[in-house]
C-alpha cells in the first residue's frame, strides 16, 4: 500500500496513512471515466432549448398568392421554413439529456479518478482544519504550507461550515463535502485535499454512486 503524510494545517507533519488499494491502487480505467464524465456533464444540461415550427408561428394562416398564373413559386404559408419569419425545420425541442450510467460503472471510474491522482503524488492529507471562524488568508496560508498546487480540490465534512467558508472564496479552489465526491471534479482538479477523518473507503465509494450523486454542481 502506499503511503502518504498526515500535515497539520501549517504544513507540519503528524504522521503517514495508508491509502486503500482498492480505492487508489487500481488501474485507472480511462474508457469508463470517460463515459461516466460526459454522463456528468449531459445531466447539468436544463433540456429547455425550443424552437417553433411552422404550426407555432404566428402568422401565415392565408396563402400568400394564388397557386397558378403569377409566374412565382407555389407557396401555401409565409411561415414556411426556406422564408424570412417562418418556423424552423427540425429545430431543438425540450428534452432529458441524462443517462443512465450503471452503479458499478460509477464506482469503477470513481476509484480509477482517485487512483490516477494518487499515481501522480496529488493526493493530500491533513490531520484537521482548524478554522475557529472562517479565514480566507488563513486558507490560503493553510494550503501554501501543505504545498498544495494548481486548481485544488478540498473535501471537506458536511457540518464544517468554517472550513468551507473559509476556502470558497480562492479562485482555484473548489470545496465539496465527502458525499458529493465525484468522478469530474476530480479529474479536473491538480491537488486533492482530505482530512484523516472522510479519507474515502469503499463504502463511501459506493454511496457516492447512488443515482442522487451522479452529478454535482460543478
Amino acid at each position: 500500500m502506499s503511503k502518504v503524510d498526515i500535515k497539520k494545517s501549517d504544513g507540519a507533519k503528524s504522521g503517514t496513512i495508508e491509502l486503500d488499494e482498492n480505492i487508489f491502487g487500481i488501474e485507472p480505467n480511462v474508457a469508463v471515466m470517460h463515459q461516466v464524465v460526459n454522463a456528468q456533464l449531459a445531466a447539468k444540461r436544463s433540456g429547455t432549448h425550443s424552437t417553433k415550427t411552422r404550426a407555432e408561428v404566428r402568422g401565415g394562416g392565408a396563402k400568400p398568392w394564388k397557386q397558378k398564373g403569377t409566374g412565382r413559386a407555389r407557396a401555401g404559408s409565409s411561415r414556411i421554413p426556406h422564408w424570412r419569419g417562418g418556423g424552423i425545420a427540425l429545430g431543438p425541442k425540450p428534452r432529458d439529456y441524462s443517462q443512465r450510467t450503471p452503479k458499478k460503472m460509477k464506482r469503477l471510474a470513481l476509484r480509477s479518478a482517485l487512483s490516477d491522482r494518487a499515481q501522480s503524488n496529488s493526493v493530500y492529507v491533513v490531520d484537521a482544519w482548524e478554522f475557529e471562524t472562517p479565514s480566507t488568508k488563513a486558507a490560503k496560508t493553510a494550503l501554501e504550507a501543505i504545498g498544495a498546487e494548481g486548481k485544488v480540490l478540498i473535501v471537506t465534512n458536511a457540518e464544517d461550515a468554517n472550513t468551507e467558508k473559509s476556502f470558497r472564496n480562492l479562485s482555484n479552489v473548489n470545496v465539496l463535502s465527502s458525499d458529493q465526491l465525484n468522478v469530474f471534479d476530480i479529474l479536473v482538479s491538480d491537488s486533492i485535499v482530505f482530512t484523516k477523518d472522510n479519507l474515502p473507503t469503499m463504502n463511501q465509494v459506493s454511496a457516492a454512486s447512488q443515482p442522487n450523486n451522479e452529478i454535482e454542481e460543478a
